[in-house]
């Protein structure tokens, strides 16, 4: 009985782990730029004094879905979606050089390049890219090349002042982070800019969970919890009927 109860009791367990993840994915189906979780589950071997005679579930994530996400244009000068296989390079909160595909940005009060979620854009230079205020126009070429019309300046003396440092590392080199940021599974590891990697500019790149299927794996996941549950009274009631048989004996 004890192997079956432990069996439901783990399973059931994995099964919440793995709501929550495609709770997770289902509340980000807005979010430009974000990279649905995998899930999967696996049985393991529980080791421990004794013989190995225990198996327990156990709910991972090996991955991400690196699909593109549909592409809006916003018309907006400060908006950019990565085109095809590639990353924007950015600086996350510990100041480490991290990557995404979130594209929506803004200059803050002192001139410094970040997007929606305050990561500072990182430029081909490896350095936080700085815009010299005040400005009266600001582009983004397709090849991330930044230039920028000083207020009071005539229209032709637009200046390149950095371009947005775009890398295209091999997706199985990266994990997510708890920032939802990617990085290098090398630690400290970075990437050089890639030529090759190309912006479109005036539209943002939107997520790409699949609201229906991960509703889907919900209600999949419920039912599975569902089972579990009925299976460890099953495990009690069976307990129960032997201890009955014991004691009339």
């Amino acid at each position: 009985m004890d192997r079956a109860l432990f069996l439901a009791m783990s399973g059931a367990k994995q099964d919440m782990h793995g709501m929550q993840l495609h709770a997770n994915n289902l509340a980000n189906v807005k979010t430009t730029g974000f990279r649905a979780d995998l899930e999967q589950a696996r049985s393991m071997q529980a080791y421990g004094e004794g013989l190995p005679s225990r198996v327990f579930a156990m709910t991972e994530r090996p991955g991400q879905d690196f699909s593109q996400g549909s592409v809006m244009t916003t018309g907006r000068d400060l908006d950019v979606a990565v085109q095809d296989q590639g990353w924007l390079a950015v600086m996350d909160p510990s100041g480490q050089e991290a990557y995404t595909r979130a594209g929506h940005l803004k200059i803050d009060q002192t001139g410094m390049l970040q997007n929606s979620n305050g990561n500072l854009m990182m430029g081909e230079n490896g350095g936080p890219i700085f815009v010299p205020l005040p400005i009266s126009k600001i582009q983004i070429g397709t090849d991330g090349t930044i230039s920028v019309l000083p207020q009071g300046a005539p229209p032709e003396a637009m200046e390149v002042i950095d371009r947005l440092k775009l890398v295209r590392p091999a997706n199985n080199e990266l994990y997510k982070d708890a920032n939802g940021l990617f990085k290098s599974k090398t630690p400290g590891k970075t990437y050089e800019a890639d030529a090759n990697v190309k912006v479109l500019k005036g539209a943002l790149e939107g997520s790409n969970v699949n609201a229906v299927g991960e509703m889907t794996s919900m209600i999949d996941l419920q039912r599975h919890f569902e089972m579990q549950v009925k299976l460890m009274k099953t495990a009690e009631q069976m307990d129960e009927a032997s201890s009955s048989l014991l004691r009339m004996g």
